[in-house]
């Protein structure tokens, strides 16, 4: 399963990674806008929105580049190890 993260803290971007491969996910992750979005995307299985560190315009524009892909969308208002934990614990089991 493919998943990319959208926000979250830079300093915590390996713990991230590593949860995701505990779940026996691939895991890209993407803490800050740069650039097209749509390029950096791709066509992911789960997309995790971490609302509280990322902006208004970012999650507009991460919704309309997957729109009509099969992509599951989770938010989290928590960017901790916790809040991935929760949201993989219900889509990638």
């Amino acid at each position: 399963m493919s998943v990319v993260i959208l926000g979250g803290n830079e300093c915590m971007i390996r713990q991230y990674k590593q949860l995701c491969q505990d779940y026996h996910c691939t895991a890209k992750v993407i803490p800050k806008m740069g650039g097209t979005l749509k390029n950096r995307l791709g066509s992911p299985d789960l997309l995790v929105l971490f609302t509280d560190t990322i902006s208004h315009k970012m999650v507009r524009c991460a919704l309309r580049e997957t729109k009509g892909l099969p992509t599951v969308v989770a938010r989290s208002h928590s960017s901790s190890i916790a809040g991935l934990r929760a949201v993989l614990e219900t889509h990638a089991v």
